[in-house]
């Protein structure tokens, strides 16, 4: 079990998180919500119940003890899934929508742009890229992309 001064946090047999505040309420199906994922993806981190109601606030990863804050990387990582683009091996079309191929953090993948809005500029020189699917991919600095995959990146910015 792990505890902090003001709560608890533990799994409970099905998995699930459960948070048990110093009024010795507890909560099933906690979640972690990061509220920067991308510019400090250790810093500012709400648990909050199923409704979404916050019911603790962690300032950054790092004060939290090694067990907690290793139960809370867990649950963030099987939530969270943005894979991170290395490379841009190709584009059937530079019209869209445009099926890329990409080289990411996960292996190679697919991914089908609708429009050009779907590349959203994150503080420089970050980008978001969103397919179809609802898939974020992320870009975290297109100017240290190889050649090849900028020149591909700025056709479509």
């Amino acid at each position: 079990m792990n505890t902090t001064a003001n709560y608890r946090l533990q799994r409970n047999a099905f998995g699930r998180l459960v948070f048990t505040g110093a009024d010795g309420v507890e909560h099933d199906g906690v979640v972690p919500v990061r509220a920067f994922p991308i510019a400090a993806p250790d810093q500012g981190i709400a648990l909050v119940d199923p409704h979404g109601h916050e019911l603790a606030w962690i300032n950054t990863l790092t004060e939290l003890p090694e067990d907690l804050r290793t139960l809370v990387e867990a649950e963030l990582a099987s939530r969270e899934f943005m894979p991170e683009i290395k490379r841009i091996i190709s584009v059937a079309s530079f019209a869209t929508p445009s099926t890329w191929q990409v080289e990411t953090d996960r292996g190679e993948a697919s991914l089908v742009l609708k429009g050009e809005e779907d590349i959203r500029r994150l503080p420089s020189p970050g980008l978001l890229i969103a397919d179809s699917h609802g898939i974020h991919f992320l870009i975290r600095d297109r100017f240290a992309l190889d050649a090849h995959s900028r020149k591909i990146l700025d056709r479509f910015l």
